[in-house]
């Protein structure tokens, strides 16, 4: 068959799109940057589009040709300077359905949530909400599957985090250390997705995606420990008001473009746990891999504990090194005609003055910059030119500079080497 996946790009459905193309189906995949996409994903096809941007039927009129049907792993955890919640997860998603109703679409699979329950009146959850409430009034053949906290091979939000908080050394500092979470594997998503494509489900199927147990976040925490093969810790419980400024400024980033998964949203959820609904429906006929078997059937690696103890480093070298050039800015600005002093011999005063104005306000931009993840990339990149710039710049102005080799490294390699390891782990999604 013919399926458009959106979302195709993201954790779960990247395992979907593989376990559909092994079954056999044509894929097509969204993308905001299908070269990009496709340089990973190289068996499907790509459409570019912009969920936030199809807010009307006829922007999918054309997407819906020749698909039969419909899958969307799509969405986000809160609003911030790369989402827009309501666009991408409630009005797309409306625009779909009105769309759908017109065109030759089978099926439509919605990969939803819980959305009751601790924090159900988040954006993510209330826009979900009401995207599967229109789904099922809109007459169209549905299945909407709502899976517990998803566990895979790979990681990439909340557990993600789950692995750095496993990793951390000598005590596991955690929050809402007793809140109940169910998971299931990813790989079980994929499957149920698969049997849904070829009609094991009636039109309407609601049904929660979880194993057979309920673990506490720090039970889940250990058997992520172990599975890394670490010693065992200490599990220091954090107090929920101590982690409010935590909460606050990755808040704060979202709203520069940067996804943490300790944001407000993330907090709000958690502090009841991740459950299934009352009354939910389950697939009693078929059994769903555990925490501990889906780890155990995919054995950790080095790359598995370096990714887990780096994680958290990421927003500290990010912000180290934005406050690194903002302050490098802002000191000399203190006292222009001191830091001038170097361009003396060769221009005058007030060229002086004005070179050094301009290089400590370029020095403060680009601190700026990279914190806002869509001019991170470049930003870095520019923090490198500027850098050799200084240097090159400081050889000819004082060239008694290089009597001491290791004065200009000593100074600037740090720099250097910091801005190459914060470009290396930038995420390109």
């Amino acid at each position: 068959m013919k399926i458009l996946i959106l979302g195709a790009t993201g954790f779960i459905g990247s395992v979907i799109v593989a376990r559909l193309r092994k079954d056999g189906h044509m894929v097509t995949g969204l993308a905001r940057n299908p070269d990009r996409a496709r340089v990973k994903h190289l068996s499907i096809d790509w459409i570019k589009a912009d969920l936030a941007e199809m807010t009307d039927p006829s922007d999918w009129h054309g997407v819906l040709n020749s698909h039969q049907l419909v899958i969307n792993c799509a969405g986000a955890l809160q609003d911030g300077l790369s989402d827009d919640l309501a666009a991408t997860q409630e009005r797309a998603m409306l625009a779909l359905y009105a769309a759908a109703s017109k065109s030759a679409i089978e099926l439509v699979v919605q990969i939803s949530a819980r959305t009751e329950g601790g924090g159900q009146d988040q954006p993510f959850l209330a826009t979900k909400r009401n995207a599967d409430k229109a789904l099922a009034a809109s007459g169209l053949n549905h299945i909407i599957l709502r899976p517990a906290l998803v566990i895979g091979r790979n990681a990439h939000g909340g557990t993600a985090l789950l692995r750095a908080l496993a990793a951390m050394p000598v005590v596991l500092p955690l929050i809402h250390a007793q809140s109940p979470i169910e998971t299931v594997s990813v790989d079980d998503v994929a499957a149920i997705v698969s049997a849904a494509i070829a009609g094991e489900f009636q039109s309407g199927t609601d049904i929660d995606l979880a194993a057979g147990e309920a673990l506490t976040l720090r039970e889940l925490v250990v058997l992520h420990r172990n599975w890394l093969g670490l010693p065992p810790a200490r599990l220091v419980p954090i107090p929920t008001g101590l982690a409010k400024p935590v909460t606050r400024a990755a808040d704060i980033a979202g709203r520069l473009g940067w996804r943490s998964p300790l944001r407000s949203t993330a907090m709000a959820v958690m502090s009841e746990g991740v459950l299934s609904r009352r009354n939910a429906r389950y697939l009693p006929s078929r059994p769903l891999a555990t925490v501990a078997e889906t780890l155990d059937a995919n054995p950790s690696g080095v790359q598995d504990l370096w990714f887990a103890r780096l994680y958290l480093l990421k927003p500290l070298m990010i912000s180290g090194l934005a406050l690194f050039w903002m302050l490098s800015g802002i000191i000399p600005m203190l006292s222009p005609i001191a830091a001038s002093r170097h361009f003396l011999p060769f221009m005058p005063d007030g060229m002086a003055t004005d070179l050094t104005l301009t290089t400590c306000l370029l020095d403060i931009a680009l601190g700026a910059f990279v914190l806002v993840r869509p001019f991170a990339r470049s930003a870095l990149l520019g923090m490198l030119g500027v850098t050799f710039g200084y240097l090159a710049g400081g050889t000819l102005i004082e060239p008694s500079l290089w009597l001491d080799p290791l004065g200009p490294f000593v100074k600037i390699l740090p720099s250097i080497l910091l801005t190459f390891a914060t470009l290396a782990v930038l995420e390109e999604r």
